[in-house]
């Protein structure tokens, strides 16, 4: 076990089991990808045995599948505490950003490597039970976006539509771009430039 393996498993002895393991499994899905993490890289991380892995997951996929969930749980999180502070449907499209941005601003072990549900579905066959965790997440955020702009266009319906997925595009592509730049300038500016499309006449 490494150093940090072993002082992560001594910080998480009184965490549930399935915690620990979620939280291993996060943190190295994220930093080294699915495919490359192993199921014993993930038990020495949590300190766990084996054993109490396939106790709270049926296999690995089951366990990918679970981190996906998470992920997405984190995010709606997120996007729900900037929510509260929107004043109104253009804050609440922008909210969506700053969610965003607020992923991007984590202390990752190694860097902040872009979205790590595009991360994961990009490693996962087609077909693959995580790839339609990420698409609904991915389709959740547009539909989210498309809700604030039907506030704030009302007899625009088709037009809304129109510019959430506009808008979806500008964040995914900044998502991108912020991965492969490893930092979150990239969403801030998507940020801006979707500032002043709202305020478009």
């Amino acid at each position: 076990m490494s150093a940090t393996a072993a002082s992560t498993a001594g910080r998480g002895r009184r965490r549930p089991t399935r915690q620990r393991l979620l939280e291993a499994a996060a943190r190295c899905f994220y930093a080294d990808g699915v495919a490359a993490t192993g199921i014993d890289t993930i038990i020495a991380e949590a300190g766990v045995s084996r054993v109490s892995l396939y106790n709270n997951f049926s296999s690995k996929a089951g366990l990918v599948r679970a981190y996906l969930d998470v992920r997405h749980e984190e995010w709606l999180g997120l996007y729900q505490t900037r929510l509260e502070h929107a004043a109104g449907p253009r804050e609440g499209v922008l909210a969506v950003f700053d969610a965003y941005a607020d992923h991007a601003s984590f202390a990752y072990e190694r860097g902040f490597r872009g979205c790590g549900l595009l991360n994961a579905a990009a490693e996962l066959p087609a077909g693959d039970e995580g790839r339609a965790v990420v698409r609904a997440h991915k389709e959740k955020v547009e539909r989210l976006i498309a809700d604030h702009l039907e506030q704030l266009m009302p007899n625009r319906p088709d037009e809304a539509r129109a510019t959430a997925e506009q808008l979806s595009f500008l964040l995914e592509g900044a998502m991108v771009r912020a991965g492969l730049e490893g930092d979150g300038d990239r969403v801030q500016r998507a940020r801006s430039m979707a500032a002043a499309l709202l305020d478009w006449p």
